[in-house]
């Protein structure tokens, strides 16, 4: 079993504002791979600074979303499904930015780590803190790779627990 955690965080109210995004590689209980990275985004309004502490200043020399593709593509080779948590926007902001850039969209199925700690763990609420105090796990909440760590780590106990 082979997974990618990914986390995204946006600029603006635009899905296809990434800025930054952290990715964790799991082979089978073990995470193998971790990376962050900064994105320049579309346009140079921030609304999230105060969440995530990432301003235009920060991204203006770095990759767009399609100059990092590449990288990101890689990263999603040989993955059986990508966990998010709260995957419906992750999930939206790789759709947009994929659809912004001409990529086409990875076919790859997405698992959500807050409908797994409900099911799973009947964890309310389940916001990524509150997952993560239920769990032990240190976060620094909106920090692309925290999130992603934190987001794979969840995936495995949900994994281990399915087994069951």
């Amino acid at each position: 079993m082979r997974f990618l955690a990914i986390d995204f965080e946006t600029a603006d109210y635009e899905s296809d504002s990434a800025c930054a995004v952290g990715l964790v590689t799991v082979e089978g209980h073990t995470i193998v791979g971790q990376k962050a990275y900064l994105i320049r985004p579309p346009r140079r309004d921030f609304f999230f600074t105060y969440l995530h502490g990432i301003s235009w200043d920060d991204v203006k020399d770095e990759p767009t979303f399609e100059e990092l593709w590449p990288e990101l593509e890689r990263s999603m080779h040989g993955v059986e499904f990508l966990a998010a948590h709260n995957a419906r926007f992750d999930q939206g902001v790789l759709q947009a930015c994929c659809k912004r850039a001409r990529i086409q969209i990875p076919p790859i199925p997405f698992q959500c780590t807050m409908k797994l700690s409900r099911q799973l763990w009947s964890i309310y609420p389940t916001k990524l803190p509150d997952v993560c105090r239920h769990f032990g796990i240190t976060l620094d909440h909106h920090d692309a790779a925290s999130d992603t760590q934190a987001c794979a780590r969840i995936m495995i106990e949900a994994l281990k627990a399915m087994k069951k």
